[in-house]
């Protein structure tokens, strides 16, 4: 490993069993910090990646939570603490992301997620802030995404709890500055991700509007430069950046 800027650290990152979270994960332990790696119900692909970092010499263990239940959320950090011994950075990466068009978009789809993305980084934030307050770098990251910004069809629901996020880092980082606890989100464009199909198996279809957002780079983005735009978030070198929306999207949107 070039540098351990993370090491004595730990980190909970949620929804990191695959794609974003996982490269996350994995980044974060290559900086040093021992990782809890999360999933709502992947436990053998959560556990996978927690084998993965120990495997190349760092420290990790993994639990199935539903990020949007209070009591689920409670036993993850108290178990990150128990487990890893204390509790300084806090990846808000879990969400869901499905398609509906707004007639068809009933309550109980808006409350699921919204639940798993925007209650689920209240509960995480909260639940882990006694622990954060004590760290001395305590860094909460919360992944947004390019379509809260843009706008996009057919995904009122996901682009309501994204938007909200960038507004909780904005509110957080006012209340949690005196206790030396940055708050940032990173927004990721056009990524290229593994996804899943409706059932939760085989290959899922393509996001619609990414057909209209084309990065000026050319092509899509990987999760490993997600990865390390949030392992510097976490790191000594950017303690004065709080209350920002970061966006890794090749220049499809421009802030």
């Amino acid at each position: 490993m070039a540098t351990e800027e993370l090491a004595g650290r730990v980190a909970l990152v949620t929804g990191s069993a695959r794609n974003i979270g996982r490269a996350i994960a994995e980044e974060l332990a290559q900086g040093g910090a021992a990782v809890m790696i999360t999933a709502r119900s992947a436990e053998a692909e959560a556990q996978a990646v927690a084998d993965g970092i120990r495997a190349n010499g760092g420290r990790a263990e993994a639990m199935v939570a539903d990020v949007a239940s209070p009591d689920a959320v409670a036993t993850l950090v108290a178990e990150t603490v128990s487990r890893l011994g204390r509790l300084d950075i806090l990846v808000n990466n879990a969400s869901a992301r499905r398609e509906v068009p707004f007639p068809q978009l009933d309550y109980r789809e808006w409350r699921d997620i919204l639940g798993v993305t925007l209650d689920g980084a209240y509960l995480c934030c909260h639940a882990a802030l006694p622990h954060l307050m004590l760290s001395g770098h305590g860094t909460i990251v919360n992944i947004g995404g390019l379509s809260s910004f843009t706008g996009a069809a057919d995904r009122a629901h996901v682009i309501a709890a994204k938007a909200g996020l960038a507004g909780l880092t904005r509110a957080l980082a006012h209340d949690l500055a005196p206790h030396g606890i940055t708050v940032n989100t990173v927004a990721p464009g056009v990524i290229d991700t593994v996804r899943r199909g409706a059932d939760g198996h085989g290959p899922g279809k393509e996001p619609a509007h990414h057909a209209v957002h084309v990065p000026l780079t050319g092509r899509k983005g990987r999760p490993e430069e997600v990865a390390a735009l949030v392992r510097f978030l976490c790191g000594p070198g950017s303690r004065y950046l709080t209350g920002q929306t970061i966006h890794a999207n090749g220049g499809v949107f421009m802030a």
